[in-house]
C-alpha cells in the first residue's frame, strides 16, 4: 500500500514540476526576460522555504552555507537551473525535458566516479546506452538538430553536480536548508543572465506575476510532494515514476505551446531508451543492495 501511495505522490510530482516549467516559459514569452523570471522565481521560492523553515527553527543562513560541499552544490544548481530554464524559455519545453530524463544516469555515474559508489558492468553498459538515447534526442548533424538542446544537456551535468554532492551531504544539513539555498543561488544567475543578454527589468503585468507566482507555489508544492514519495516504501518501486515527468511534459508542449513540429520519432525512440536504461538502474541499485558488488 504504501508502494502505490508513493507512485501516486511521485507522478502528481512530477506533474507539477511539468506545470512550474510551463509557467515559467508563460511568463517568459508574455515579455519577461527570462533573467528576470529567475530572479523573482529565486526570491520567492526562497521565501516559500523560509516559511517553512522557521516554525521548525532552522535557520536560512548559516556558516555552513560556505562550505565546500554546498559551494559545489550550489555551483551545479547555478549551471543545472541556468542552463536548463535557458533551453526550454528560448527553445522547446518537450524536446528539453526529454533530454532532462537522463539525469539519473548521470547521477549514477558521477556517484561511482566521485563518492565511490560500487557500479557493475550492467549499470555501466545502461548508462552507455542511456547516452545513446540522449544523442538520439538530440541528433547532432540532422536536420532536426537544436543547439538549444546542448544546453539542456548542460542542465542535465549541472543538475547532476548538484545531486552526487546532495548525496555526500545527506544527514548534514536539513533538505529545507538545501532547497532555500538552491533557491537563493538563482537569484545571481537570473542577474547573470540579465547582464550578459543586455535586457532591462520590465514591470510585471498581473498576468505575469500570476504565472510566476503560480509557478513558485506548484513547484514547492511538487518538491514537498516528491520528499514524501521518497519517504514511503521501495525507491526500486517509486523512483521509476520520476519518467512521468516527460510525459506531461510532452503533453505541456503539445497542448499548451503547439511543440508538435519539434517531436519526431528518433526523438520519441531516444527517450524510451533512456527511460528502459533508467529504470533497469533503479532495479540494478536495488539488489544490489542485497547482491554482491560484483553482481551489481
Amino acid at each position: 500500500m504504501e508502494n502505490i501511495r508513493g507512485a501516486i505522490l511521485m507522478t502528481i510530482a512530477m506533474a507539477g514540476f511539468a506545470l512550474e516549467d510551463m509557467f515559467i516559459k508563460l511568463a517568459s514569452e508574455n515579455g519577461m526576460p527570462t533573467g528576470q523570471v529567475l530572479i523573482i522565481l529565486g526570491a520567492l521560492g526562497t521565501m516559500a522555504y523560509w516559511a517553512f523553515m522557521l516554525p521548525k527553527g532552522i535557520r536560512l543562513l548559516s556558516p555552513k552555507l560556505i562550505e565546500k560541499g554546498v559551494v559545489i552544490r550550489n555551483i551545479g544548481e547555478f549551471i543545472g537551473t541556468g542552463a536548463y530554464v535557458l533551453a526550454f524559455t528560448s527553445g522547446a519545453l518537450a524536446a528539453t525535458s526529454s533530454v532532462m530524463q537522463a539525469l539519473p544516469l548521470f547521477v549514477t555515474m558521477g556517484a561511482a566516479l566521485f563518492l565511490g559508489q560500487k557500479v557493475g558492468w550492467r549499470r555501466w553498459t545502461a548508462i552507455g546506452v542511456g547516452f545513446f538515447g540522449v544523442l538520439l534526442v538530440i541528433q547532432p548533424g540532422s536536420s532536426n538538430y537544436d543547439p538549444l538542446l546542448i544546453l539542456a544537456f548542460i542542465g542535465v551535468l549541472g543538475m547532476a553536480m548538484r545531486d552526487v554532492t546532495t548525496r555526500a551531504l545527506k544527514g548534514h544539513l536539513h533538505s529545507l536548508q538545501l532547497a532555500a539555498w538552491g533557491f537563493l543561488t538563482i537569484v545571481p544567475l537570473g542577474w547573470a543572465i540579465l547582464l550578459y543578454s543586455g535586457e532591462s527589468f520590465v514591470r510585471p503585468t498581473t498576468l505575469q506575476w500570476v504565472y510566476i507566482v503560480a509557478g513558485v507555489l506548484i513547484g514547492t508544492g511538487a518538491y514537498y510532494l516528491l520528499i514524501m514519495a521518497s519517504r514511503l516504501g521501495d525507491m526500486a518501486v517509486i523512483a521509476p515514476f520520476r519518467y512521468t515527468r516527460i510525459v506531461f511534459a510532452l503533453a505541456v508542449g503539445l497542448i499548451v505551446f503547439d511543440e508538435g513540429d519539434s517531436i519526431n520519432g528518433v526523438m520519441l525512440l531516444g527517450v524510451l531508451i533512456v527511460i528502459t536504461s533508467g529504470i533497469y538502474t533503479f532495479y540494478r541499485e536495488s539488489r544490489s543492495r542485497s547482491a554482491s558488488p560484483s553482481s551489481s
